[in-house]
């Protein structure tokens, strides 16, 4: 209980905070549009092709949701260190709270606002894109949504305790998520790339999210891919969580 009571504490301080400046949410909300406006038109005339069976905006916006997890959780790590040099993980030294709840309420925190701008995200591709929502598929997906949100902020966290400073921070994580992004099929499905670049893709866990988002999105319930990526995505969670708690209790210890 004590852990939990303490878990609910970091999170609604840092939901507070992200209250205070809600101009964070609809930043993060932006580019997604951007991509839904000025990019997606391109793709009207690929209904049909490999990876687009189900239609181009169909395809397209599931991968639009799971790169907005992916760049809004995995930059969260800098106002970790913002905190950092102002002394706050300092000052948690002298507090009874659980080490593990510091890392677990701040990526809840991460999580909730993800859900959020995911959700803005659906209802604002209805009358843009004209989509017909599949409840029970996005209700799954969402979940999906939160694994990815939960696996990357707390990498980030864990990171940003690491590594301590914003400049070394920001190349590493684009070194990262860069190709992370491209080989998840993201932009475009990984149907339509060669042999040997699905064959690398087959190594990344957020190809397997992002086909699973597809299906769940278009309500194929008995994809292969659900499975898969819930439980590549959870184990990777699991062990990121606990790498990231350990690096906040020797940070406040």
């Amino acid at each position: 209980m004590k852990f939990l009571r303490d878990t609910w504490l970091v999170y609604r301080q840092a939901m507070l905070l992200n209250l205070k400046q809600p101009v964070w949410l609809i930043v993060m909300l932006i580019q997604p549009l951007y991509f839904l406006i000025l990019f997606a038109p391109l793709l009207d005339g690929m209904g049909g092709m490999p990876g687009f069976e189900n239609g181009a905006m169909e395809t397209f916006i599931p991968g639009l949701l799971i790169m907005m997890a992916l760049f809004g959780s995995t930059f969260v790590g800098f106002g970790l260190i913002a905190e950092l040099k102002e002394g706050v993980i300092e000052r948690m030294r002298v507090t009874p709270v659980s080490r593990v709840a510091l890392a677990a309420g701040r990526v809840l925190q991460t999580v909730s606002t993800t859900i959020i701008q995911a959700l803005a995200l659906v209802l604002l591709s209805v009358p843009i894109a004209g989509l017909t929502i599949q409840w029970d598929g996005l209700a799954l997906m969402l979940l999906i949504i939160v694994l990815v949100a939960f696996l990357l902020g707390s990498l980030s966290y864990g990171m940003a305790l690491v590594l301590k400073s914003e400049d070394a921070m920001a190349p590493v994580l684009n070194t990262v998520v860069q190709p992370v992004m491209l080989l998840s099929g993201i932009m475009l499905p990984m149907a339509l790339a060669p042999n040997w670049l699905q064959t690398v893709a087959d190594f990344n866990p957020f190809y397997y999210a992002v086909e699973a988002a597809r299906a769940l999105f278009a309500g194929d319930l008995q994809s292969d891919f659900i499975w898969q990526a819930g439980i590549f995505l959870g184990g990777l969670t699991l062990l990121a969580l606990f790498w990231s708690s350990r690096k906040f209790a020797k940070a406040a210890s």
